[in-house]
């Protein structure tokens, strides 16, 4: 039998899981990383550790599955999207720790852009809101900040790309130098019409455009092998790369317009197929990439980011000490009917979709002597359930397609209180699928498509399967009343900073 591989490279941990050609997971290893805080608001990782994990959880993988490299007949790689990484092209070497998606140093760059002349045209030609979650402004910085690097960017001998970029260039034995249109479409420097790099966009951020990857597309293609000395020891296809939540979608088969999903890991993303047409925004949502396939014409999707989920849990664990894990973070809530009259908005980092305020700052609100542990653990939960439904009912706007139910993954869906209140609160089924590892999933797909394991998009349709289904029990006057103070709680965080 052959396998397929996924690296999934995340932002806290690499994971490298190896999958039947059914989909099963056959096994897997995880490493975190570790997450650099050098100012309040900025967030970097070291690209190298990044590599040394990525390279241990596929020495592990194999182990565990008793496979080697020539057992393989792809892999594909999914990424945290945004987070940018500048290095040498011809040795490797990195200029400086990788500047990740959720970093803020840029966002006075940003502002003023957003009062200039070009904020318009950059909006218009990415399909983007202009915000310092993306890589533009993130490599901008680069270039101004680190002696030396504008003039090797200049040269030739230094490069920029998101992790996809850096995975295959060190998979490739230093040779590849690419990114998918997933990916490409979240550098606000892509036209997201002809897919391509935009003069007018590099002469704004003012970047070298041989300093960028090339554009692939996510399947249909091998685009080169990895290295014999490398962790599989042979040369295995490079042959699917899609942006995280692209390749979620693509893991849950929502292959058709209208279709959508929603992960809840260290942030949560909710996007819906919108197929060849190109969605406009009226609601702050993006228009992004979903996946190419070879030379089709791409697929379109809508997607609302929220940038703090999964990473609540590990604050209310770490910072807080108010539990010593997410499992008992559940527990705790279960104990109560509801949260106490408490709401938690997460803005540590500003807020993203529908709002875009990066002057928002996180609040408790609601808290009286009658709130306990238990009520704050579940308020916690909640927070990300309510975030999820300002984007759910932004989504249903933008594409005038009600959306009757909403696929989920992600390591939250664990979590029992937080799934049924989910399912309540959009008041249509919540469902989760077998294989909840739906974004490596879905760069395993990407790959397989490309080396022909897989025939086409329905074949792999086939291979979607529901595992649970939670209904909606809640009644409309309760909902709207939580709605209500919820988007009170969240008028509190703005204009903090």
């Amino acid at each position: 039998m052959q396998y397929l591989g996924a690296v999934d490279q995340g932002t806290t941990s690499t994971r490298f899981i190896i999958f039947d050609r059914g989909g099963a997971i056959v096994a897997s290893h995880q490493l975190e990383h570790t997450q650099i805080f050098p100012r309040p608001g900025w967030v970097e990782h070291d690209p190298m550790e990044i590599w040394a994990n990525t390279q241990r959880c596929i020495t592990e993988a194999l182990k565990k599955a008793r496979l080697r490299g020539r057992d393989f007949s792809g892999i594909g790689i999914t990424n945290q999207r945004e987070t940018i990484v500048a290095w040498e092209k011809e040795s490797g070497k990195v200029y400086h720790n990788a500047i990740v998606w959720q970093d803020l140093r840029t966002s006075a760059y940003i502002e003023e852009l957003k009062d200039s002349p070009q904020g318009p045209i950059i909006e218009e030609k990415t399909g983007l809101v202009l915000s310092p979650y993306f890589g533009g402004s993130k490599i901008a910085w680069l270039l101004e900040h680190v002696d030396g690097l504008r003039e090797d960017a200049e040269s030739g001998k230094a490069v920029f790309g998101t992790i996809d970029s850096w995975l295959a260039y060190q998979f490739s034995g230093k040779t590849l130098h690419i990114t998918d249109a997933s990916n490409a479409s979240r550098y606000l420097l892509m036209n997201i019409e002809t897919l391509s790099w935009d003069d007018e966009l590099l002469e704004i951020f003012s970047i070298p455009k041989g300093s960028l990857p090339m554009i692939v597309p996510s399947s249909g293609m091998v685009y080169g092998h990895t290295a014999k000395d490398g962790p599989f020891g042979s040369e295995v296809p490079i042959a699917g790369i899609l942006g995280d939540q692209q390749a979620a979608l693509f893991g849950q088969a929502c292959f058709k317009p209208g279709m959508g999903k929603s992960t809840y890991g260290t942030g949560c993303f909710l996007l819906v197929n919108t197929g060849f047409s190109l969605p406009r925004s009226r609601n702050g949502l993006l228009t992004t990439v979903a996946y190419r396939i070879g030379d089709e014409k791409p697929v379109y999707a809508l997607e609302g980011s929220v940038a703090v989920a999964g990473s609540l849990v590990q604050w209310a664990r770490d910072n807080l000490k108010l539990v010593e894990s997410a499992q008992q973070l559940d527990r705790e809530a279960l104990t109560v009917t509801d949260s106490g009259g408490v709401y938690v908005v997460p803005a540590f980092s500003g807020l993203f979709a529908p709002y875009w305020r990066s002057d928002a700052r996180g609040v408790i609100a609601g808290l009286t002597a009658f709130v306990t542990k238990a009520h704050l653990c579940r308020a916690i939960l909640e927070s990300t359930a309510f975030q999820a439904y300002d984007i759910f009912k932004a989504m249903e706007s933008d594409s005038g397609i009600k959306t009757t139910e909403l696929k989920v993954d992600g390591g939250m869906t664990n979590s029992e209180p937080l799934m049924e209140f989910q399912a309540d609160l959009l008041g249509v089924p919540v469902i989760r699928p077998q294989v909840v590892e739906t974004t490596a999933l879905g760069a395993a797909f990407a790959a397989g498509l490309s080396v022909g394991v897989y025939k086409d998009l329905d074949e792999l349709a086939s291979y979607w399967k529901e595992r649970k289904r939670w209904e909606s029990a809640m009644d409309d006057e309760t909902r709207d009343e939580k709605v209500r103070f919820w988007k009170k709680a969240v008028e509190r965080t703005l204009e903090w900073v």
